[in-house]
């Protein structure tokens, strides 16, 4: 999946979700400690990966299910035209744009990169290269109150994204070992920087 700004198509809001389908939940600090979920007075940050890369997504369409899947490049691309755009106050909860995070906003972001030293929180777990990680500050007691009590545990982007096709099926993907995926993404990649040096 890419982006294109020129034509409307980017991440124009991320939602606190349950069961985030990168499967990455966040952290959430206390003015103690790190812990998975903070349960005393804090300073109600919560930060994790908003999207990882070559991370197949089960999506479902009225055409049928089909895997997304975002390269390291896109989600670059899409973090940069996310603050661009200055969406750092576009939160929801459950991608419902009618339970808008008042007093909340996105204060850091960043993408993961060994190489420069700049890593995710050792508390995420191995996060790959090329993730976007995001800390929010949560100023509205209500939304904490949820989180505190596991309603919402990790991040979800949602936008317009362009599909490039594939030969891969939802069956293809299910029975496919290792090797075929992994060999599948550097494809897909591959596709995705080609689209990219025609610009």
């Amino acid at each position: 999946m890419t982006i294109d700004e020129a034509n409307e198509s980017f991440v124009s809001a991320i939602a606190l979700v349950e069961s985030p389908a990168i499967e990455s939940n966040w952290l959430a600090f206390t003015n103690e400690a790190i812990e998975k979920f903070a349960l005393n007075e804090d300073k109600q940050i919560i930060t994790g990966a908003a999207m990882i890369p070559d991370k197949p997504l089960y999506r479902n369409s009225p055409d049928g299910g089909f895997y997304a899947v975002f390269s390291k490049d896109t989600i670059q691309q899409i973090q940069q035209v996310f603050f661009k755009k200055g969406l750092i106050q576009s939160l929801n909860v459950d991608h419902n744009s009618d339970q808008p995070c008042k007093d909340s906003y996105i204060f850091q972001s960043y993408i993961t990169d060994n190489s420069m030293g700049v890593s995710a929180p050792k508390a995420l777990g191995i996060i790959p290269d090329g993730s976007w990680i995001i800390s929010v500050k949560i100023d509205n007691p209500d939304l904490w109150k949820s989180i505190k009590n596991n309603e919402v545990r990790g991040f979800s982007v949602e936008g317009l994204f362009q599909l490039l096709p594939t030969n891969l099926t939802v069956s293809d993907i299910s029975t496919i070992d290792d090797n075929e995926l992994s060999k599948a993404i550097k494809e897909f990649n591959a596709a995705i920087e080609r689209l990219n040096n025609k610009r």
